[in-house]
């Protein structure tokens, strides 16, 4: 029931600034340009970041917790080098290979998936493993405990190939094409050189809480802090979490039915990492006080649309409905859209932003979406604007993810959307 007390709040409050969510979006390019041009996790950009929001967080009167954990950091610093009698021109580095120069004889050891394909091996070899059959962590584990200094991976068909090795690696690990993965059982010697950083790192989500509301019924506003290591990251997700700063800053004082808890994860480019450390490590009664959960993952994409996240699964497509309570928060944000006459359409659940271990432990979701490498339908082009046939976001993971690349108008929308719909569920409004 909306009272006129709570009519009087909704008059006297302001709009949300764009201004100052620019401004904030300003500080995360300025700490990207000083420290390498990227704001990822694990590095000195995203520490960074996350010192802001926490800073401005504390001024603001919360109570500011940096949740630590840790996860796989993995960076290649030069591409790799493998030379037989001369230099192999198709050569790939696994991901969390480990650095290294070593020139040895190549052994073939068949795919490598058991021990005792290693039998007899010379210690300080290279290991020649066949692709299949097993996880190349497998592999380079096998190897390097049969004491292999380095590990060549040939594809069983024409062409190099990526691989992951899903943990840091003590030694190097390349991938090559069938033919050069002949040519090398045949050499007796050859030199294996990578550059990489791989190892296990800390980062931190940042999380605050405002000091009213009922701490049984919480409602969590979210968005990832860091970029990936291309860019700065100032569409993705700069746009997010400066949003959700700022809400969070203009409703530091505020009085609300529900508890309300703002969160900035770490790592999400690294696989919603932070995310799912903070719900993992619920425990049952924390996770039961979490009613919901709103997220914001790209707000000002150039080229946008406005995509409300399918609570109820009214689309009929993908993933289906989130769990019970996520259709009043598709609502919440749909009366925003339709009371300002604004188009907006569903956006599935599919899993890949950090709506998806709230959504895997029962937590009701939501949330807002303007677009990413996804190319703008002719539909979609009539309905909201820009241009069909293009990316909804050009710079998509690259280093042009800069202001430039934001869309004020998008950012707007989506801020004032973000607040209306946290003061209905929350009942300031």
């Amino acid at each position: 029931m909306i009272t006129h007390a709570m009519l009087a709040l909704a008059v006297a409050t302001p709009g949300i600034s764009v201004d100052n969510v620019m401004d904030h979006l300003q500080a995360f390019q300025a700490i990207a340009y000083a420290h390498g041009g990227n704001r990822a996790a694990g590095e000195p950009g995203y520490d960074a970041s996350a010192a802001y929001v926490a800073t401005r967080l504390q001024q603001a009167g919360y109570k500011v917790e940096q949740q630590p954990f840790t996860f796989p950091f993995y960076r290649e610093v030069a591409p790799p080098v493998l030379v037989g009698k001369k230099p192999f021109p198709k050569v790939v580095t696994f991901m969390f290979s480990g650095s290294g120069d070593v020139t040895a004889e190549p052994r073939r050891v068949g795919d490598g998936c058991m021990p005792a394909d290693f039998d007899g091996f010379e210690p300080g070899k290279i290991a020649l493993v066949e692709r299949g059959a097993c996880t190349f962590k497998v592999k380079v584990v096998n190897a390097t405990r049969a004491g292999a200094a380095a590990v060549v991976v040939a594809n069983r068909t024409k062409g190099v190939f990526l691989g992951s090795l899903e943990t840091p690696q003590r030694i190097p690990v390349v991938g090559v094409g069938r033919a050069a993965g002949e040519k090398l059982a045949r050499l007796p010697r050859v030199r294996v050189a990578t550059s990489t950083v791989s190892e296990e790192r800390v980062t931190h989500n940042v999380i605050a809480q405002t000091g009213a509301g009922a701490s049984d019924d919480v409602l969590m506003v979210g968005a990832h802090l860091d970029s990936v290591k291309e860019g700065p990251g100032i569409n993705d997700n700069g746009t997010g979490a400066a949003t959700v700063l700022e809400v969070a800053l203009r409703m530091a004082q505020s009085k609300p039915k529900r508890g309300l808890r703002f969160a900035f994860w770490g790592a999400e480019e690294e696989g919603l990492l932070g995310s799912t450390h903070y719900v993992l490590n619920l425990t049952d009664e924390e996770r039961e006080r979490i009613t919901g959960y709103l997220n914001l993952d790209m707000v000002g994409s150039d080229n946008y649309t406005f995509g409300i996240y399918d609570g109820d699964d009214s689309a009929r497509t993908g993933a289906g409905a989130g769990p019970k309570g996520s259709a009043e928060i598709e609502r919440a944000f749909q009366e925003y859209f339709k009371r300002k006459g604004l188009p907006y359409q569903d956006s599935d659940f599919t899993g890949r932003s950090d709506y998806g271990p709230f959504i895997a432990a029962g937590i009701p979701a939501g949330g807002l979406f303007t677009g990413a490498e996804e190319t703008k339908s002719e539909a979609e082009a009539k309905k909201f604007g820009g241009k069909a046939g293009q990316p909804q976001d050009r710079c998509y993971h690259r280093a042009c993810d800069t202001l430039e690349n934001v869309n004020r108008k998008a950012l707007r929308i989506c801020a004032e959307a973000l607040e209306s719909a946290i003061r209905r569920l929350v009942r300031l409004s």
